[in-house]
């Protein structure tokens, strides 16, 4: 948030001028004392921000569609830009301003006003991520497991179905009684509009933020829309709550802050990239994290990547590798197999989600790593239309039916401990597909067969041991 232009003008009693003007970027000339970061208003009441500060000008990042005009005048705010927060924006679809797109209701009076840029939290500060981030998708849970914390990032090609396993996840840490904040990064209106769709569906948007920053908003708004949506993170961490906050997605940012970089001169790196890029994302994502100010609090932020092809070796991609801690790969392959979430598990990476896991989770993730590329090699001696032994028939019956039970579709999820549940029916050859909602739903009605799953649970530490004792 940036006050009017009057009042700027009255508190810091600086008047300055555009010298010249770009779509994106202005040079203002008379704003000596201004510094980086500060929110500047111009005479119409458009806003902006200082990026660079030269000898004889600063450069403001403008936060409009509207030109500005050489001989604007401009004032500084004398403070950094700001973004309204409290609970009362829960259930609204905002802008980086944090002015609600859509009056739903009432927001909080009066609301705190927050700096979009701040330092990440030091180690001090923070904590191991030792608590786990149910999903309640079957194949991350088990296989690919997250944390409590945990930064970790998605990355596929376009209409891979990254979005829709991001709000299973909302859905899922909604019904937990956690935060959800979904930033969306140069979207088109219609797909801003499909994922409010779905949460009202779904009966969660009162639990959510949703910062959208679509693509026909200016280049500075949206460069400044994932700091904005962490600042918001940050706002409900320090209430105590446990946030989920997905940045979707972070190479169309960087597309835009490219824009923004050659537009103000500075000197093209790899692929045109300002070599700043990468400390523009990882003094993002270090705010995320794991932390004990009292009670032990998280961020767990999912950043979005998009892939050409199938090619995850991108600039932008392996530098969002490099800063986070894993990454799921959604395979277009596998998706137009009908794979749903199409995750490929040989090529996806977890680098702390393991040691938040129960022991009994953790000994059946690894039996089916191993027993799923046992399986994958297998499906080779089908083509040859030989005899099979009885081992390799067995082999295949519980791959397929593993195959088929980690797909999930809709608004599907499957809670932990049914998860371990299931893959011990596949395993004992009691599990029938046809009836998983119907388990999905005994457990949640049922409380005697839930509490009884729950103790199977408990009790056994291996997937042998839950499978004997069934």
């Amino acid at each position: 948030m940036i006050h009017s232009y009057k009042y700027c003008l009255e508190k810091t009693s600086e008047i300055g001028v555009v010298t010249w003007s770009s779509e994106t970027i202005v040079h203002v000339s008379g704003l000596s004392n201004a510094v980086i970061g500060e929110g500047i208003t111009f005479e119409n009441e458009d806003h902006g921000r200082v990026m660079a500060i030269n000898k004889d000008k600063i450069e403001v990042l403008v936060l409009s569609r509207t030109a500005i005009k050489p001989g604007t005048k401009a004032a500084r705010s004398g403070s950094p830009i700001t973004i309204s927060a409290g609970e009362g924006l829960l259930g609204h679809v905002i802008n980086v301003m944090g002015h609600s797109i859509t009056d739903r209701r009432q927001k909080s009076h009066p609301p705190e006003k927050r700096s979009i840029e701040t330092s990440p939290s030091g180690i001090l500060a923070r904590s191991r991520i030792s608590r786990f981030f149910e999903t309640g998708v079957a194949i991350c849970d088990v296989l690919m497991p997250l944390g409590c914390g945990q930064r970790e990032l998605v990355i596929g090609d376009r209409q891979s179905g990254k979005s829709h396993f991001l709000l299973q996840t909302m859905l899922s840490q909604v019904r937990q009684g956690n935060i959800c904040i979904y930033c969306a990064i140069g979207k088109r209106t219609t797909e801003i509009k499909s994922i409010e769709a779905f949460l009202e569906k779904e009966k969660i948007l009162d639990k959510t933020i949703v910062v959208a920053a679509d693509s026909y908003s200016s280049p500075g708004e949206i460069f400044l829309a994932p700091y904005a949506a962490m600042t918001l993170a940050e706002y409900f961490r320090d209430k105590e709550k446990d946030v989920f906050l997905i940045l979707d997605d972070l190479t169309t940012h960087a597309k835009y802050y490219r824009e923004i970089s050659l537009l103000s001169g500075h000197f093209p790196g790899r692929e045109s990239y300002p070599g700043d890029i990468f400390h523009i994302h990882s003094r993002l994502l270090e705010r995320a994290g794991s932390f004990k100010d009292g009670k032990e609090t998280s961020i767990t932020c999912l950043p979005v990547a998009e892939s050409v092809g199938g090619d995850f070796t991108g600039y932008i991609q392996t530098n969002l590798m490099s800063m986070t801690d894993g990454h799921l790969y959604f395979d277009s392959d596998l998706y137009f197999q009908g794979r749903r979430p199409p995750i490929n598990i040989y090529l996806s990476v977890t680098r702390v989600g393991r040691q938040t896991q129960p022991s009994i989770l953790r000994d059946v993730g690894f039996q089916l790593v191993k027993f799923l590329k046992s399986y994958t090699d297998m499906q080779r001696f089908l083509r040859f239309e030989m005899e099979l032994s009885e081992e390799i028939r067995e082999t295949l019956r519980k791959g397929g039916e593993l195959t088929t039970f980690f797909d999930q579709v809709g608004s599907t999820l499957i809670p932990m401990k049914l998860q371990v549940y299931c893959i011990a029916l596949i395993w004992k050859n009691k599990y029938d597909d046809n009836k998983i909602d119907d388990l999905i739903k005994k457990y949640k009605e049922n409380k005697a067969w839930a509490k009884e799953v729950d103790k199977l649970f408990e009790i056994a530490k291996t997937l042998k041991e839950m499978v004997a004792k069934i």
